[in-house]
């Protein structure tokens, strides 16, 4: 036995103008308002003693469950190393601008830090508590 509904003109209405909404409202690309980070240069391998603590492929991918471990092992076990420490981080990665300046983690995208975390609209909340720019030398 075959049940064939009829749909009413009322009915295709409804149907269209909700198709036309839903169409007209949808971001085709999402998120296409929103710049593709483009992170400054670190002064990543400044010599043969100073690198990175891991390749940058591994450091994109996980540098948030590093922190989170070494934030563990500093906080709860004592261990603290220059190696693996924020402030090392900060100091590589975080660069001057064209004025000498170094850019505000809540201001702009300019910030290393902040640049992709905007674009994956992760929340960073290592500087609640650390410091987001370098001390600047007194050279």
């Amino acid at each position: 036995m075959k049940i064939r509904v009829k749909l009413s003109t009322l009915g295709k209405l409804s149907i269209g103008l909700l198709l036309s909404l839903a169409v007209s409202t949808a971001r085709p690309w999402g998120g296409y308002d929103v710049p593709i980070p483009n992170p400054p240069k670190a002064k990543e391998n400044v010599s043969n003693s100073q690198k990175c603590v891991e390749p940058i492929d591994i450091m994109r991918r996980n540098h948030g469950l590093f922190l989170k471990h070494y934030r563990h092992d500093t906080m709860r076990q004592g261990i603290r190393t220059i190696q693996d420490s924020l402030v090392a981080c900060i100091d590589c990665h975080v660069t001057e601008d064209a004025q000498g300046n170094y850019p505000s983690i809540n201001e702009g995208s300019e910030h290393f830090c902040r640049s992709c975390h905007t674009y994956a609209a992760v929340t960073i909340d290592c500087f609640q508590c650390h410091a987001s720019q370098p001390e600047k030398s007194s050279e």
